[in-house]
């Protein structure tokens, strides 16, 4: 399975203009057009992925090629960076629409609800209005999977999986703990000395070390990780993480009440981002609901390692609903 998913899958890359800012968008499939396709040629529904923090789409690459495979290559699956987490090489075209209703800048683009108003406006703009949709959110991309939800009722979502969902007392985890007085505190001491650091570096060198790093870490891309070295994404990267600590506080019961039926969570047994008693919160509140726990040790980050075996999940789950398509 894995060496089909490397050598046969394809997976087109972009960056366009979504509210003017640079955003990188990755899609398995051979469907790159969903708006101007032929109505005969195009698919019915697409898988949309939206990341956690930072959102580095490259990370999540090998999550949509199995996830594609495992859906027997019927449907797209596209994964959206987050605004200001991606810049575009310099050899790179960056794409516009010129019919884009939501061109105009949004206000704190960058922070939790400027992010939320980032992944509607590309939706609407590059998704046809009657294709049915597929949200999987990862960590805090499951919070903005819910705002999706809420803020955009006419979008035909059929299914939301929420994978390790940051969508409650984020500073009050075990994670949270310690990375609130970084992300809201001290950030900023960090911003110059960062800045001064990695900006002069040329990108061969940054190339260098990433490629180590990835190494080092037993992973692979066909995509440029060089974002994880530029200033200007790791510091909105953190301050995005700093909105999150102390605005990702309650609950949103009512929404989850409201599209329960078309949501599925899965928590973590050792998940220290949402720690297992709020998987037993969300089960005593919403005993009606599809909350699972893995059974497994797999970590928050699962997205590196353990793709194949969540992507094969997720189809298992999907089943039904893409019976009737």
């Amino acid at each position: 399975m894995d060496s089909e998913i490397k050598e046969e899958i394809p997976v087109h890359e972009e960056f366009i203009l979504c509210c003017g800012i640079e955003t990188q968008v990755l899609k398995c499939g051979p469907w790159t057009d969903l708006i101007n396709d032929q109505i005969a040629n195009r698919p019915k529904l697409l898988i949309f992925i939206i990341p956690g923090n930072p959102g580095f789409s490259a990370f999540y690459v090998p999550f949509a090629k199995a996830l594609y495979s495992s859906t027997k290559r019927r449907f797209p699956v596209w994964v959206i960076s987050h605004a200001g987490h991606a810049l575009a090489p310099k050899d790179k075209k960056i794409l516009t629409t010129s019919d884009d209703p939501n061109a105009q800048e949004i206000k704190d683009i960058y922070g939790l609800r400027g992010q939320v108003e980032h992944k509607l406006a590309f939706l609407r703009t590059h998704v046809p209005k009657e294709m049915k949709l597929v949200v999987i959110g990862h960590s805090i991309g499951c919070y903005f999977s819910l705002q999706v939800l809420k803020r955009a009722p006419e979008l035909p979502v059929i299914r939301s999986f929420l994978l390790f969902p940051t969508i409650e007392r984020m500073s009050e985890s075990p994670k949270g703990k310690l990375a609130t007085p970084l992300l809201c505190w001290f950030r900023y001491a960090f911003y110059v000395p960062g800045y001064l650091l990695l900006k002069p570096w040329p990108e061969k060198i940054k190339s260098l070390v990433i490629r180590m790093l990835l190494q080092r870490m037993n992973l692979q891309s066909e995509f440029s990780f060089l974002n994880l070295l530029e200033p200007f994404c790791l510091i909105n990267a953190a301050y995005l993480g700093s909105q999150e600590m102390m605005e990702v506080v309650k609950r949103d019961n009512e929404t989850i009440k409201e599209h329960l039926s078309k949501l599925t969570f899965y928590y973590g047994t050792v998940d220290a981002w949402c720690p297992k008693e709020y998987y037993e919160d969300m089960k005593k509140d919403f005993p009606e609901g599809d909350i699972r726990l893995c059974e497994k040790k797999i970590p928050h980050d699962f997205i590196l390692y353990f793709y194949q075996e969540m992507a094969d999940m997720v189809a298992d789950w999907l089943k039904d609903d893409l019976s009737k398509i």
